[in-house]
């Protein structure tokens, strides 16, 4: 049993597919199939299920890809640090985000981390939504993803960061721009732009609702929360999102957020595979981003 093999099982497993992972890695079928197979040789049980549209891990699969992954994951991030460690103050961060992530959360903390670490890259990688976060950061080197906070998700620490309120979004024109706040049962009524759907986000919203006995509709659906502010400013629809720091209503973008208070606020922070075995450079940059998103978010509160 190597390394290489629990490497590949666990991609196996991830894909349902061997002929998937063998593109991966430039290798033949045959060749990733020996790797599970001496596996369940060197275990004495069977580990994958062969279906016709691929595979799934048996029970005894389902523990060994667990205990792999964790352990892989634990390994790699050692071997980086011991890197990282050799190179001093040189080394790198690589960070998973959101598309609108870096604009509105980390752009003072950038500025702040490159002035104090001129040696260190930063690095960044986009994903789709947390659950593409979570999956990256278990699959690749990554240090950090930045996230919409969810369930728990094995193998991943969730930390908070801040709290974000809602606001309606809605064009300069539109009857309820000059309302201080708006409570939830006011939404009734209204057909919303939807955040991305099966995103945390748009769960944390529906459940935020839920909770008050509010139920809201839709008729346009967007990937992500800068879509649609930019939606509601040219006047296409009113769009419940989080309160940005640095996405304000003014008169000079035609566009208002109203506060919508009774809402739970929407919880945003770093994920990780393990803090404590984070790089000082990754631990440093993951708390100038919490102290500067502190600040940010507190405006954005306090100056809707």
């Amino acid at each position: 049993m190597t390394l290489d093999d629990l490497r590949v099982f666990v991609a196996v497993c991830r894909a349902g597919n061997l002929s998937a992972v063998a593109r991966d890695l430039g290798c033949t079928q045959s060749a990733v199939s020996q790797h599970v197979k001496r596996l369940e040789r060197e275990t004495g049980v069977s580990l994958l299920e062969r279906r016709p549209r691929g595979v799934v891990p048996t029970g005894a699969g389902r523990i060994l890809e667990a205990a792999a992954a964790e352990g892989i994951a634990g390994l790699d991030l050692a071997l980086r640090r011991l890197r990282d460690l050799a190179d001093g103050e040189t080394g790198s961060v690589r960070v998973a985000t959101g598309a609108t992530t870096v604009r509105h959360f980390m752009a003072d903390a950038i500025v702040d981390f490159r002035r104090r670490h001129p040696r260190v890259s930063l690095e960044f990688r986009t994903e789709s939504s947390s659950r593409a976060c979570f999956d990256a950061l278990t699959d690749s080197d990554l240090d950090l993803a930045w996230i919409t906070l969810g369930p728990p998700v094995r193998g991943i620490e969730q930390r908070p960061v801040a709290e974000l309120p809602w606001v309606l979004a809605v064009p300069a024109d539109d009857p309820l721009a000059d309302r201080p706040a708006l409570r939830p049962q006011e939404l009734t009524d209204l057909r919303l732009i939807r955040l991305p759907p099966n995103s945390t986000s748009a769960a944390h919203l529906d459940a935020a609702c839920a909770d008050l006995g509010v139920r809201v509709g839709y008729d346009t659906s967007v990937a992500d929360w800068d879509t649609a502010l930019l939606l509601a400013e040219l006047g296409l629809g009113r769009a419940l999102v989080p309160a940005l720091p640095g996405a304000r209503g003014t008169g000079a973008t035609g566009l208002r957020l109203i506060p919508v208070p009774a809402l739970r606020p929407l919880a945003v922070g770093w994920a990780v595979r393990h803090w404590d075995a984070l790089t000082p450079q990754a631990r440093t940059f993951a708390d100038t981003v919490a102290a500067t998103t502190a600040t940010t978010a507190t405006t954005a509160t306090t100056n809707p």
